[in-house]
């Protein structure tokens, strides 16, 4: 490996040059912007508007104006790098414009430890990594190999830092904010935006306070306080906000802990969370070898912090401030089936009777990119070294991921691996593995009820395991080892005692505060990491044409010009549906290089409003039930294109877009919701679909399985306008509903062009 010049740090790396450069040009842009505004400042909109394309004329209203923004770099994780970086081949670019990586965490299968699974996942996905190696190295990429971390955790090690902007084709890219960064999750398309040089567009977020005074203490963690909030602000409060944390319960917090609560704003739909800089952050970025950023940061704090006025005025410049007292803050656990669930765990037992739940933990779970840092396997061994001191070990499996090879090497070094092991768990590789689905699971039937508790971040029907039965509860670390210990849902750590082997019993203390950074400091490993090729031009791309897991693609059509008629309803989906809803993952991250094949599971999650079925619907050709991803076929197959009609918060959890995609690629033209998530909205749009809201929510109801959707006036389609809907019964009456949309005049053009990769090409 090549070393970088920050201490053997990787090369596409975020240098003291390229930090300070960013603070500059943010200083000169808010220079600008304070003017126009004429009012004191937070820290989301000092970092937003810093990176503003031109901000002497874009317009900065909040939930109302699409921002122009640059960037600093852009991350992706190996199942979505496929799609973003064949699309990015379509650009027509010889290198991405800026600093960018990949990440290889996703297609690790959790089946009998880490060495057996990183063995296995290298036969098993050879092809896909040398694509992607291959593609990374050819275009200035930055690579990371499988078995060298979770992407979230590596970035913030490696890339973070207080004040930068980055995108990332994972929902869950906000964990650097942590670090103080504004890191938003995004779809490939946009990260195709980026690494072209070309602006990024998003609609301006509000801004929501969350205020934090007190201190941790006891069985509290960092993780009750996102449980916490996600409590309070549901999974769509967010939606088009950034979370902003301050106050001076924010300096207890360590970084690696603020990142674990910026990581699960994606819990609630934000755009991005952020924590204000603090010494905390500059501690860690001095023990992972940035000491020169720390002195950067110090010098622009001004630009890293809200302005004092909003710290002692906060209700006059957030859209919602939430006041959070974190001494008084116990600990939580939430779920199933939604990360909103919360409840503190001294009312989890009412709850295991009140609701069914079953009792029986089937396998407890620690890590993700959530909850793997050095700080929380070190809570979490110290529950595990009070229960080896008793005699007891673990009274059910437990599995430990830890978040990249550098926390993995420190925690075998400084004992803590061994610790969990003594109390028989099983240590996993560095990588997603059960937290998205990718997890060989044998000790359940498919179908049977159980309950896990995990450390993880999300939590909907099969989502860690493939069934729907699993009922899946989040809590952190220390909490899930305390669980294990007792094996029972209706335990409470904070009163009830654990019975050994032999019959005697002892009650958990609650775990003495951890450090963040080792006293010996980290176990640095960038083994993993592969530069770009230093002659792009001898580096031939791997894809294989013949291959089952790669295509490359084909532009998609552009609009004829004229209004779509008679449509039929693919699906109306009732109730939740998330992109696993829409394109479930598990066996699926098999194909997400290849839009052909993973279209086979479009929709296989959605329920049907009509059958209460999930993945099935009506071909109103045939009057034959089938699946939604056949019947789509067999519509495309006749030249028909086909609607999509969805509920509340429609396309919540990941930033897939082959949520978007598979349905474009199959014949959908426009998908009509209640309402939508912020990135699945995105999504559909860069592939040039319609997403669209009925004006009165109460019309959803009134969409009939074997209507037909006319919609009309699409020449006149402009920004702000409302369109008409006409919708054919089979009876033969019909009605017209209004829709609205969220499309900006530039985002207009996808629509029209057929995608936004489409119009790089006359640009």
């Amino acid at each position: 490996m090549t070393p970088g010049k920050n201490g053997g740090a990787p090369a596409i790396e975020s240098t003291p040059e390229f930090v300070e450069r960013a603070y500059q040009t943010m200083e000169k842009n808010l220079t600008i912007v304070r003017k126009r505004l004429g009012r004191p400042m937070t820290l989301a909109e000092k970092v937003l508007y810093g990176h503003l394309d031109d901000p002497q004329s874009a317009e900065m209203v909040p939930g109302k104006s699409y921002l122009l923004l640059r960037p600093d770099r852009v991350a992706m994780q190996d199942a979505t790098a496929q799609m973003a970086l064949l699309q990015f081949m379509l650009a027509g670019k010889k290198a991405a414009a800026v600093p960018s990586t990949v990440h290889c965490d996703h297609l690790i299968l959790a089946r009998l430890g880490a060495k057996a699974d990183m063995e296995a996942a290298l036969g098993e996905n050879r092809e896909v990594y040398d694509f992607l190696r291959t593609v990374s190295q050819k275009y200035g990429i930055g690579f990371w190999k499988p078995g060298a971390g979770i992407i979230h955790q590596v970035v913030l090690e490696n890339y973070a830092f207080p004040g930068g902007m980055m995108i990332g084709t994972d929902s869950h890219t906000p964990n650097a904010g942590g670090l103080g960064m504004l890191a938003m999750g995004v779809g490939g398309a946009d990260a195709v935006d980026v690494m072209a040089g070309f602006p990024w567009e998003v609609l301006n977020p509000g801004i929501v306070g969350v205020r934090l005074t007190g201190k941790l203490n006891g069985w509290t963690a960092p993780k009750d306080v996102i449980l916490m909030v996600a409590k309070i602000l549901t999974v769509s409060g967010g939606t088009n906000r950034i979370v902003e944390y301050f106050g001076p319960g924010a300096a207890s917090i360590s970084c690696t802990g603020k990142a674990t609560i910026t990581n699960m704003g994606a819990e609630v739909g934000a755009t991005c969370s952020v924590f204000t800089y603090d010494k905390r952050m500059a501690d860690y970025l001095r023990a992972t070898r940035r000491a020169k950023l720390a002195d950067l940061a110090d010098k622009h704090k001004s630009l890293l912090t809200p302005d004092p006025e909003v710290e002692a005025n906060p209700e006059r410049f957030y859209e919602r401030v939430v006041e959070i007292d974190l001494s008084k803050l116990e600990p939580h656990i939430t779920g199933p089936h939604t990360p909103d669930l919360a409840r503190p765990v001294s009312q989890m037992a009412a709850d295991v009777q009140k609701n069914g739940y079953p009792d029986k933990l089937k396998v407890a779970l620690v890590g993700s990119c959530t909850n793997s840092s050095y700080e929380d396997i070190c809570r979490a061994a110290e529950v595990a070294e009070q229960a080896k001191a008793h005699g007891a070990r673990s009274a059910t499996p437990l599995l430990v991921t830890p978040g990249s090879e550098q926390v993995r090497a420190t925690i075998e070094r400084d004992g803590q691996m061994k610790s969990l092991q003594d109390i028989g768990a099983q240590v996993l590789a560095n990588a997603c593995g059960p937290c998205i689905g990718q997890w060989q699971r044998e000790d359940v039937k498919p179908g049977e009820k159980n309950s896990i508790l995990n450390s993880y971040n999300r939590n909907f029907p099969k989502r860690n395991d493939g069934n729907a039965a699993t009922m899946s509860f989040i809590g952190s670390p220390e909490i899930v080892v305390a669980y294990a210990l007792a094996g029972r849902l209706s335990f409470n750590p904070l009163t009830d005692p654990i019975t050994t082997p032999d019959g005697k019993q002892f009650k958990l203390q609650p775990p003495k505060p951890a450090p963040d950074i080792p006293a010996r400091g980290f176990v640095f490993d960038t083994a993993g990491y592969v530069p770009p090729a230093a002659d792009s031009d001898k580096v031939q791309v791997a894809v294989d044409p013949n291959s089952p897991r790669l295509a490359l693609l084909d532009p998609f059509p552009a609009w004829d010009g004229k209004d779509f008629a008679e449509l039929p309803v693919l699906v109306k989906a009732k109730g939740k549906c998330t992109t696993d809803h829409i394109s479930p993952a598990g066996p699926w991250l098999t194909y997400r290089g290849h839009l052909d094949k993973i279209s086979d599971n479009a929709f296989l999650g959605a329920v049907s409003a009509f059958a209460g079925e999930a993945g099935k619907g009506l071909n109103v050709f045939t009057s034959a039930r089938d699946s939604l991803p056949k019947i789509a076929r067999d519509y495309k197959k006749r030249g028909v294109r086909w609607v999509v009609v969805g509920d509340d918060n429609y396309g919540e959890g990941s930033s897939r877009e082959h949520a978007a995609m598979s349905p474009r690629f199959l014949g959908c033209v426009a998908v009509i919701t209640r309402s939508f998530a912020r990135i699945h909205e995105s999504n559909l749009k860069k592939q040039g679909l319609l997403a669209l809201t009925f004006q009165d929510p109460a019309d959803y109801d009134r969409i009939r399985e074997d209507d037909r959707i006319s919609l009309t006036g699409l020449a006149e389609i402009a920004a702000g306008r409302t369109g008409t809907c006409l919708v054919r019964h089979s009876g033969g009456s019909s009605e017209t509903l209004q829709l609205n949309h969220s499309f900006g005049a530039s985002q207009l053009e996808w629509f029209r062009k057929g995608s936004a990769l489409n119009l790089f090409h006359e640009q």
